[in-house]
């Protein structure tokens, strides 16, 4: 059986190596999935990128309207402050605050070695040290149980040494459909190597939203298509027979703001005291000359179109204060642009959709849909944050994880699972 599975693995290995080698599947040789993981059912954890809370039905997503009515929803998911992408994404997968986890931002500064994390930098991205927690696959894959990732925050890195056993690094050059197919390939095989966890994320909705804001016609446009290569999913999925739960969540979502009236780069700021990464929805300020913190900040409290923070000062459902800050990489200072308002530190302009705002904020409500053969069938749960998605997909596929370790909280989903 070893020499068929790895005849296998060879092969869908050579299929995704012609398209290109930037598009290619990479495969972790040599796991097999435990024979007590064998017989655990299968999650199917999808992301919809600024998919707000309210996109299924402004933008008449029918397959989502009717998991809805066939599964659990809640009106609306708590995104993790700040409400961006690579902070929250990694808050769905490890259980935690982004100031518990390390990517408090999407653009992070360690003033220890003078390093810098963006979202763009390959060798950023894929270096396990800026991750803290334990993402679900690392958990799966310590406990014998194959996981699989078609892109997801954290996945190309080896975070504890780890990483998912099938996975891409991210680009958008390969075909939803053959994104779909991937999936269906990775389900077909033999239960030895077959994962159990998927992750999927889909980047269309955010980009429009960004372009054209939340009421754009293209972001109805990239809803439609989401939710028709999600139906097509679960149709192509269905003949496997396979007891497949399909979580479908957002990261944010998103708002309308001011285009012709950002707020430049404040004046108060000395760029030779302070290093000051990008930033529109949020700004961190590390001080070089720690002497020039306070009088900054006064300066800085006297502009009204942005409110500025010593982290202490941050309100406590964000969990940003000094104490959170477990990596010690937050500013010394933040500042945040009051709505409709944002930064813009740069003669391009401003684009009039975005996120990153204060979590309580409702356009930044994020959207959270399930079903399958673990859930309840149309039950509306009362809204929650993020952390929680994390015990909930530990617990369908029975992993075990230490409940001190995480900000999540299993008994948020216990009255919409099936006994």
């Amino acid at each position: 059986m070893l020499a068929k599975i790895k005849t296998l693995v060879f092969t869908l290995f050579i299929f995704s190596f012609v398209l290109g080698q930037d598009t290619t599947q990479k495969i972790e040789t040599g796991r097999v999935n435990d024979k007590a993981q064998q017989k655990k059912p299968y999650v199917i954890f999808i992301s919809i990128d600024g998919f707000r809370n309210d996109f299924a039905d402004l933008h008449q997503a029918k397959f989502l309207q009717s998991a809805k009515k066939n599964g659990v929803s809640a009106p609306y998911m708590i995104p993790s402050f700040p409400s961006l992408t690579f902070p929250n994404h990694y808050s769905l997968v490890t259980g935690l605050y982004p100031s518990h986890h390390g990517l408090l931002d999407n653009t992070i500064y360690n003033q220890q070695t003078n390093e810098t994390y963006t979202m763009g930098n390959s060798k950023m991205v894929t270096d396990g040290k800026w991750y803290g927690g334990t993402p679900l696959w690392v958990l799966a894959e310590k406990q014998k149980m194959i996981s699989a990732s078609f892109y997801w925050v954290g996945s190309e890195a080896a975070i504890q040494d780890t990483r998912p056993t099938y996975y891409y690094k991210y680009n958008e050059k390969i075909p939803t459909p053959s994104r779909l197919q991937t999936v269906k390939n990775w389900l077909s095989l033999p239960e030895e190597i077959r994962p159990h966890l998927i992750t999927f994320y889909f980047s269309e909705v955010d980009h429009e939203a960004h372009d054209q804001g939340p009421n754009g016609d293209r972001v109805y446009k990239k809803t439609q298509m989401v939710d028709s290569s999600i139906n097509a999913l679960q149709a192509m999925l269905a003949p496997l027979n396979l007891p497949i739960n399909y979580i479908v969540v957002s990261d944010h979502g998103m708002t309308k703001v001011d285009t012709e009236n950002s707020i430049p780069f404040p004046a108060a700021i000395d760029t030779n005291a302070f290093k000051v990464p990008w930033g529109d929805a949020l700004i961190h300020l590390y001080a070089k000359d720690k002497s020039k913190i306070q009088s900054t900040y006064n300066e800085l409290k006297k502009d009204t179109s942005f409110s500025v923070y010593t982290l202490d000062e941050t309100p406590d459902y964000w969990h940003y204060k000094k104490a959170d800050d477990r990596f010690n990489l937050a500013g010394n200072l933040i500042a945040v642009p009051h709505l409709p308002r944002v930064f813009n530190f740069s003669k391009r302009k401003v684009t009039p959709g975005k996120h990153g705002f204060d979590n309580h904020h409702p356009d930044m409500r994020a959207t959270f849909i399930a079903w399958g053969p673990a859930f309840k069938k149309g039950v509306v749960m009362d809204a929650f944050e993020n952390v929680n998605v994390y015990p909930l997909i530990a617990h369908i596929l029975g992993l075990s994880y230490d409940e001190k370790s995480i900000d999540g909280k299993f008994k948020v989903f216990q009255s919409v699972l099936k006994k």
